[in-house]
Order: C-alpha cells, then sequence, then structure tokens
C-alpha cells in the first residue's frame, strides 16, 4: 500500500514548493508526487494521469486541497470516482477529508460543491469588472496588437495595393491579426 501524492499549479510560472512541502510533511515520499504546471480546467494533464496509471487498490493519493485535482465539481467527482473503483484513498489535506470514512466522502462531496459555487462567484464577480471598465471606455483583456494609427497606415497600404505580407512585415503583425483590424474575412483563394 503506497502513498502518493499529487501537485497542481496552474501556469508555469507558479511554484510547487509550497504543496510539496505540505505533502512531505504529510508522509508521502518525494519520489512518490506527481505534479502538473497546468489549468485543471484542462483534461489532459500528464501529471494526473501518471498517477492515475500507477495507483493500486490499497494505496492512497493525498493532495494539498480539493482544488488542485480540478476546477469544477465534475471534474473532481470523476476523477475521486475513478479512485473509488479502484480502491484507492484520497486525503485531502486542507480540508481534513480522508475518503475512507464515509464522513470524508460526505465531506469531499460538500466541499466540492462549494469549490464550484467559489469558481462561479469569481467568473460573474470578473465579468462585472469588465462590463464595468468597458463601459468607462477602459480597454479590458488583452493589449490590442495594433494602435489605432497603425491600423489607418494598414488600411491606407492595402488600398494603395500593398501586399498582405508586406504590411505584416512593416508592422510586425500576423495575417490573422491584419485581416482581424482590417475586417476582412480570408486570404484571397488561390486561383
Amino acid at each position: 500500500m503506497a502513498v502518493l501524492g499529487y501537485a497542481r499549479v496552474s501556469t508555469t510560472s507558479q511554484v510547487l514548493d509550497r504543496q510539496i512541502d505540505a505533502l512531505v510533511a504529510a508522509g508521502v515520499p518525494e519520489d512518490r508526487i506527481y505534479t502538473d504546471k497546468i489549468s485543471g480546467a484542462k483534461d489532459d494533464r500528464p501529471g494526473l494521469a501518471a498517477l492515475l496509471d500507477y495507483v493500486r487498490e490499497g494505496d492512497t493519493v493525498v493532495v494539498h486541497s480539493l482544488d488542485r485535482l480540478g476546477r469544477s465539481l465534475s471534474g473532481l467527482l470523476r476523477t475521486v470516482e475513478t479512485f473509488k473503483e479502484r480502491g484507492v484513498v484520497l486525503r485531502s489535506l486542507k480540508e481534513s477529508i480522508d475518503t475512507s470514512t464515509d464522513v470524508g466522502v460526505m465531506l469531499l462531496g460538500i466541499f466540492g460543491t462549494l469549490a464550484q459555487y467559489e469558481r462561479a462567484l469569481i467568473n460573474e464577480r470578473a465579468a462585472d469588472a469588465r462590463a464595468a471598465a468597458k463601459a468607462r471606455g477602459k480597454q479590458t483583456g488583452r493589449p490590442r496588437a495594433l494602435a489605432p494609427d497603425q491600423v489607418a497606415l494598414a488600411r491606407r497600404m492595402r488600398a494603395a495595393g500593398e501586399s498582405v505580407a508586406t504590411i505584416c512585415g512593416t508592422l510586425k503583425v500576423s495575417r490573422a491579426t491584419l485581416y482581424r483590424v482590417l475586417g476582412e474575412d480570408q486570404a484571397p483563394a488561390p486561383a
């Protein structure tokens, strides 16, 4: 019966140290900790896949917190159900959940539902903030690839008959960006 760990951060710029330290302190051997640096919304997580490939009946998987296994309740429950089907116990340190007990299974459902609700609230607040910024005329989201004067230059160059490649090279943008700002659907189809 092995004790394994799983740690995940959402981006490659984040570090796993805090989670790994907590897992080691909880008795997980460091060489038995599987990791991912990818969003929990993604189903294709190599570290989690390797963990699921390795675990056997009677093993225990320890995570720092439930949200490391997935961002949605359905994703979390799928992973937990896979553990359950294989006879694997799940322990979450932050929420003090242990699925080897009936109370632990019940708490898992409650915390999973609360985590999904929290994610919905975060998304709602972010949407409200974007709408408020847009109403005030502020740019939201990713910065524009071209400033208004560059768009005007691109339009003049296109009207003058310059090729798309020349305009892209001059403004240092991709064809897709140029077509988008010029409002053209696609490049002309080859004859």
